[in-house]
């Protein structure tokens, strides 16, 4: 069993170090756990982020896991990665971050509208422009070839029912299952009853024939010792016929 969608207390809305979580997933038997806090920006403006770790802070973030997977690694394969938007005017700063940093993976979690800065949050509710500005974000980034899977792709806001969220949604899906790019099932969301995980971008998912991982969206240790939402949520996936992965595409 493995999570690679997992928090620290350095995004400001998260709880527990990363021992902690170590700890608790060793505890209910996950054999591989990948840290992916949200990404620190370089911003050309003076806006301050409370919901992402700083710059100064991704240093300690990368050296702790480094310290850990070397602590534990007779018990759990430890994977450091980060949960990064796709705002095209940082993307050469994100590119030369993963250079720089031993960085195992990124995921895609595509909350803000261009930057956080100045756009939209997506998970409000969302208009027709809005609702196609989430998906052509959300393409372009998995155009990038960067990152290893999408985290929760349905958090766009909008109503599922009208045929224009299936017309965009199906497009969100096909440019996934073209660059072979797992669609994240987010537990967090599913415990939480919040508008995502939603059965009709699951089952537009199925037609489409993308893979499906459950990422714990770990905000507090104990989520990884949540066994029964877990279960519960893979029997949601099985009951819709989805095919399930735990494989992802590795940066190094």
């Amino acid at each position: 069993m493995k999570n690679y969608h997992t928090h620290t207390k350095r995004c400001y809305h998260a709880i527990d170090n990363e021992e902690e979580y170590v700890k608790a997933a060793i505890q209910s038997g996950y054999t591989e756990l990948g840290f992916s806090d949200h990404t620190p920006w370089h911003y050309e403006t003076s806006y301050h982020s409370t919901m992402r770790m700083e710059e100064d802070k991704l240093v300690g973030y990368v050296q702790t896991l480094l310290n850990l997977r070397e602590k534990y690694q007779d018990q759990i394969s430890i994977k450091i990665g980060l949960e990064c938007e796709y705002f095209p005017k940082y993307m050469n700063w994100l590119k030369q971050i993963l250079k720089d940093y031993p960085i195992d993976y990124i995921i895609l979690g595509n909350h803000f509208d261009e930057t956080d800065e100045t756009g939209i949050y997506f998970g409000r509710p969302l208009n027709k422009q809005q609702l196609t500005k989430y998906v052509e974000s959300c393409i372009a980034g998995i155009k990038t070839g960067l990152y290893s899977y999408v985290a929760h792709p349905d958090l766009a806001f909008y109503d599922t029912d009208d045929p224009f969220y299936t017309q965009e949604m199906t497009r969100l899906c096909q440019a996934a299952k073209e660059y072979q790019m797992p669609l994240e099932f987010n537990l967090l969301g599913y415990a939480t009853h919040r508008q995502y995980p939603n059965e009709t971008f699951f089952n537009i998912a199925k037609k489409v024939g993308n893979k499906v991982i459950i990422g714990t969206d770990a905000h507090e240790s104990s989520a990884l010792l949540d066994m029964n939402t877990y279960q519960l949520g893979k029997q949601w996936l099985e009951r819709l016929g989805l095919e399930l992965t735990e494989d992802i595409k590795f940066l190094i």
